[in-house]
């Protein structure tokens, strides 16, 4: 069975921590948007005081993943490096033919007089 990333988890932690007061708020009859505000600042507390190990754990993760050593290739990143090499064969041998077709139309044309000062 798969593990279940933790800002997956933190996330459903903290909006739960959001809804539930937020419900409660509502079903007492207190106007939506002071319950909004109230559920808010409730949920912000709870999940300083009681979230600190999924927190802990995204942080930990976010880490990891921006201090890796060497980037994760994907298959996609290996599809457009493809795509890029050969685009730049294809403007490599354009070049070539370009330089070719000036180089013989060069030596066709006829010399032109030099004007002397």
């Amino acid at each position: 069975m798969k593990r279940i990333p933790s800002w997956i988890t933190y996330t459903v932690l903290r909006l739960l921590v959001f809804a539930v007061p937020l419900v409660i708020l509502l079903l007492v009859g207190i106007v939506w948007w002071l319950a909004v505000i109230a559920a808010a600042l409730i949920g912000l507390c709870l999940s300083y005081i009681f979230l600190s190990r999924p927190r802990n754990a995204v942080s930990s993760d976010l880490y990891a993943v921006r201090h890796r050593e060497k980037p994760v290739r994907s298959e996609d990143d290996d599809v457009e490096d493809a795509a890029v090499d050969n685009a730049a064969v294809d403007n490599a041998a354009v070049d070539n033919a370009e330089a070719d077709e000036a180089t013989v139309d060069n030596a066709t044309a006829e010399p032109q007089e030099r004007k002397r000062d």
